[in-house]
């Protein structure tokens, strides 16, 4: 399948954008859901719900929010613009950040799961036997968890690839900058003749999305297979 210049452009930024979007993602990811499996706080209710409301909300919503926030006149957006010379609104990075906030539940439910089935006695034997809370958690807790990390790492990657909504919102759609693989689609779907363009899209998101999914599966099952995990999730094997 050839591709023309715009669809090209189309697919490398949409890979760009994801995995930028999932870089930021992830350490945030980690922590907050290590935080909603371990920790009990005032206001730990209400932090999950702000965490998957962007799954319950128009997808739209969330990109008006970021556009008031980090446009040009935004509180965030014109302090960066000013000092650091950073713009978000209507450029890559923005897309980038709008598929952050899309995909980060995903992140966050896949590893919280996975915190939360780790035996938190592993970690207060390792603390007695003189390591420090952080490195039981780099050596024990997190390896424990890779599975789940894993799983929102594609998760969350897969989903920034078809972020829409809240990209259209926030950053538009423009050639080259702004315009992934879903706003050429949508936007071949409205030029007479695009429509050999739009259903080549339509096709190659699928089969990345499909690609990062059982990429997914192949690498979650490896690593539990190297952690001692039988098929049911969270059970070690007996030796």
């Amino acid at each position: 399948m050839t591709l023309t210049m715009e669809e090209s452009q189309a697919l490398w930024l949409s890979a760009r954008v994801a995995l930028w979007a999932t870089a930021l993602c992830l350490p945030l990811g980690i922590a907050t859901s290590w935080l909603l499996a371990r920790r009990t706080f005032h206001g730990k209710v209400l932090l999950d719900a702000l965490i998957q409301l962007p799954m319950v909300l128009p997808p739209v919503v969330p990109g008006y929010l970021l556009l008031l926030l980090f446009g040009t006149h935004g509180p965030l957006g014109s302090w960066l613009d000013k000092h650091l010379g950073i713009v978000i609104a209507f450029t890559w990075k923005g897309a980038a950040l709008a598929s952050a906030v899309m995909a980060f539940p995903l992140m966050v439910q896949p590893v919280r799961l996975a915190f939360r089935m780790i035996d938190a006695r592993l970690e207060s034997v390792a603390t007695t036997l003189g390591s420090t809370p952080w490195r039981a958690f780099l050596t024990v807790t997190l390896p424990l968890a890779v599975p789940g990390i894993i799983t929102g790492t594609m998760l969350c990657f897969s989903r920034s690839l078809g972020e829409f909504g809240a990209t259209m919102a926030f950053v538009g759609s423009i050639p080259g900058e702004t315009r992934t693989l879903p706003l050429a689609i949508y936007s071949f779907m409205h030029v007479p003749g695009g429509e050999a363009s739009a259903l080549r899209l339509a096709g190659l998101s699928m089969a990345l999305a499909l690609a990062a999914l059982l990429t997914s599966h192949a690498i979650s099952r490896r690593a539990e297979r190297r952690l001692g995990y039988t098929p049911a999730w969270g059970t070690r094997a007996q030796h």
